[in-house]
């Protein structure tokens, strides 16, 4: 679908945590059902970067900065190990010591460069 990608620390898996008590509740039927608890983690899981794992073949560029606690840093980790298990091109650039939304310009301008050059690289080898 498409040639390249550039991820900026995005969220890779939708799965939420799923504490004890929803989990009992669910399985005795109060409130959401055991099935509808499965369909909505299915349905979470399907509309995951890692859903897709399977059909993913161009190559992506994965920036995320390593102190990140709004999108845990281990989901970038995650993601470039299942990609990379499957063949498909994986570059990355770890942002040290910055948030999700990065605050240093340095991070915004490495991140801007980086993306630059690597579509750059990546469409250039793209058969048109």
């Amino acid at each position: 679908m498409f040639a390249a990608g550039v991820d900026l620390h995005g969220v890779h898996d939708r799965l939420p945590a799923i504490n004890p008590s929803q989990l009992a509740h669910a399985i005795v039927g109060d409130g959401i059902t055991e099935d509808e608890l499965k369909e909505a983690l299915h349905v979470q899981f399907q509309s995951s970067p890692i859903g897709a794992i399977d059909t993913w073949r161009s190559p992506v560029l994965l920036i995320h900065g390593d102190d990140d606690r709004t999108v845990d840093f281990r989901q970038t980790i995650d993601l470039r190990a299942r990609l990379v298990a499957k063949g498909v091109r994986v570059e990355e650039l770890v942002l040290p010591d910055e948030v999700h939304d990065s605050l240093l310009w340095r991070s915004w301008n490495s991140a801007a460069t980086a993306a630059a050059e690597f579509f750059e690289s990546a469409l250039s080898m793209t058969p048109r």
